[in-house]
């Protein structure tokens, strides 16, 4: 009785280790890495975060720019996947992982979406209070689906400015735009 009542603890504590993730792909990953032709996976933590902005050379603006966002980032993960052919993930298999990016702590601030190049890009930031506490762009393409995370304070300006690093893809911020929803892949 005792050993199942730590049983039923450790799954308990389990379960709310993973709510309190900032979004769980689990499956949906692992099931585009099996059909993808070409899949890239950059994961680096904090401590590999600080280790790469080490190399950035602090006289060049853009990568002292760079170096200062990255210094209070938790984690940035980039997971992209290309397949050969169309239709070898679903809109459904998306919607699942929409599904974990609720308010209140999750808002979409950007969705692009061109239906003649069946491209989109959706960002969501994560809000605790009032402070972002990271993002999550989810960019489809019919042969290629990319997920990148970064994990710690971020704001639109300074994603634009990280684009083209550390695998980000570069994004395109409408400075004129009050809203600042149009971007561009």
């Amino acid at each position: 009785m005792k050993r199942m009542a730590i049983v039923m603890a450790l799954l308990v504590v389990t379960q709310l280790t993973v709510f309190a993730q900032d979004w769980d792909p689990g499956a949906a990953l692992k099931r585009f890495d099996a059909k993808a032709a070409k899949t890239v996976d950059v994961s680096l933590d904090q401590s590999m975060l600080q280790f790469a902005s080490a190399f950035l050379d602090p006289k060049d603006p853009d990568q002292a720019k760079a170096k200062r966002i990255i210094a209070g980032m938790k984690g940035i993960y980039v997971h992209s996947f290309q397949f050969d052919k169309t239709g070898q993930y679903t809109e459904q298999d998306i919607a699942a992982i929409r599904e974990q990016l609720k308010a209140p702590e999750w808002s979409r601030i950007v969705n692009v979406r061109s239906k003649t190049e069946g491209q989109s890009i959706e960002v969501y930031f994560r809000k605790e209070g009032d402070k972002f506490k990271g993002l999550l762009v989810i960019a489809t393409e019919p042969t290629q689906l990319t997920f990148v995370d970064i994990v710690g304070p971020i704001t639109p300006e300074e994603l634009r400015d990280l684009g083209g690093q550390f695998g980000i893809p570069r994004v395109e911020v409408d400075q004129n735009s009050a809203t600042k929803k149009e971007e561009r892949p």
